[in-house]
């Protein structure tokens, strides 16, 4: 991942990113063409810390056929993104161009016995599960038997073993405080739901530029109240 220096992401906070989105797009090598597919994982870590990402695909799919315990494959996991317009900074001469967080992980792929698949339906479900509270969690032990094991043998659980994490955050932190606080304030007037979570992360990133801009904006409104 090309990641310049302002919008690189450490380590924790890429994989903290990547396990709170639950959603990327894994990707091998079939020795001819790139194979990919869009999947919900988690993660989980080994005994020595390193990260292990588990998901599972149809069994048809050519990717079951390429976790060979060895290549490595990309998961690439993205989050909101927005396009900003330069007409929104304060500065002149500037360009077009897109903020977004993506984060990277690489690593050789397994295939998983039919117990390891069996917890790994559960701790799937129970990950996105938890997400609709008050709802009482769905569990795989409301299918019958027969249907839950025939959906078993259709899929094929895959274990990561994480060897890398690239994160890169791109929110226009090389930017002066006057153009990052235009720039956000304009997205967050956007209808775009991406554009509105990009300027909240914008906010959450660099809360001072706010407080100035608030600090301004309430001395100018102060002035304003004392000139005759």
């Amino acid at each position: 991942m090309y990641t310049p220096p302002p919008f690189k992401s450490d380590r924790a906070a890429s994989l903290a990113f990547a396990e709170a989105r639950g959603f990327g797009l894994a990707c091998a090598w079939d020795g001819n063409k790139p194979v990919a597919s869009s999947l919900p994982f988690y993660l989980t870590s080994a005994n020595d810390g390193t990260p292990r990402a588990a998901f599972h695909v149809a069994r048809h799919n050519p990717l079951a056929k390429l976790a060979d315990g060895t290549t490595s494959w990309l998961l690439a996991v993205n989050g909101a993104d927005a396009y900003v317009s330069p007409d929104w900074y304060v500065s002149p001469d500037q360009v077009p161009t897109w903020l977004y967080q993506a984060v990277h992980l690489t690593g050789p792929v397994r295939a998983m016995s039919d117990g390891e698949l069996a917890a790994q339906i559960e701790a799937l479900s129970a990950k996105f599960e938890g997400r609709l509270s008050p709802k009482k969690p769905w569990l795989s032990s409301k299918m019958t038997a027969g249907r839950l094991e025939a959906m078993k043998k259709a899929i094929v659980g895959l274990e990561m073993t994480v060897e890398e994490v690239e994160g890169s955050f791109k929110l226009n932190q090389h930017k002066s405080e006057t153009d990052y606080a235009a720039v956000a304030g304009s997205l967050a007037s956007q209808a775009d739901t991406g554009a509105q979570q990009i300027a909240h992360l914008m906010q959450e990133a660099r809360p001072n530029v706010f407080a100035n801009q608030e600090a301004f904006a309430n001395e100018t409104n102060q002035l304003e109240r004392t000139v005759p």
